[in-house]
């Protein structure tokens, strides 16, 4: 078996509605489908929810579950604030840029754009808790092939030692970087 692509990923929401008027308004996602029952299809139990599906481009489908009946939603709190989040890729600079200006002139507060030399990200905050990213691929395909490579080699030393690895050193070095 191969997987083809992420059919969605789903996330839970405070409100449905306001979640779906927030990302079609600031990150102008189309609002797909919803669908809400009284019972878990999976599981048979009782838990009423309202399920919202929302195009993310190429295919790839947003969700979020908003349920009613369970404890107030939170994050996890032994996870730091910026590992988990949603990366969302934008065409190019002028895209990113315009987007932060956008959300910042809707009152949104963005961090960025921060340089990962290969590529460059805005952060932000949905209404729901949830760390919005969007980014624009800045490598160059020598970058990402070379990358590539290494991985393997980097993932098998992390796995030894639990310590940075400076495998890709590299990147930040001058003669790397895309002019």
């Amino acid at each position: 078996m191969k997987i083809e692509q992420i059919h969605h990923v789903a996330y839970r929401c405070k409100d449905a509605k306001e979640t779906v008027e927030w990302y079609q308004k600031h990150l102008n996602m189309d609002f797909l489908l919803a669908i809400s029952e009284d019972h878990v299809p999976s599981t048979k139990e009782p838990d009423p929810y309202m399920h919202v599906f929302l195009d993310a481009g190429n295919g790839n489908i947003l969700a979020f579950f908003e349920l009613p009946n369970s404890p107030e939603m939170d994050r996890d709190r032994n996870t730091p604030e910026w590992v988990q989040h949603i990366a969302f890729r934008v065409k190019d600079m002028d895209t990113l840029l315009q987007a932060k200006k956008d959300l910042e002139d809707a009152g949104i507060e963005v961090v960025g754009p921060t340089n990962h030399e290969i590529i460059q990200s805005i952060y932000f905050f949905d209404p729901n808790g949830h760390r919005i990213e969007l980014t624009t691929v800045t490598a160059t395909e020598e970058m990402l092939q070379e990358l590539k490579r290494l991985g393997p080699e980097m993932l098998e030393e992390w796995s030894r030692t639990r310590k940075a690895v400076k495998h890709a050193a590299w990147l930040h070095e001058k003669e790397f970087r895309k002019p």
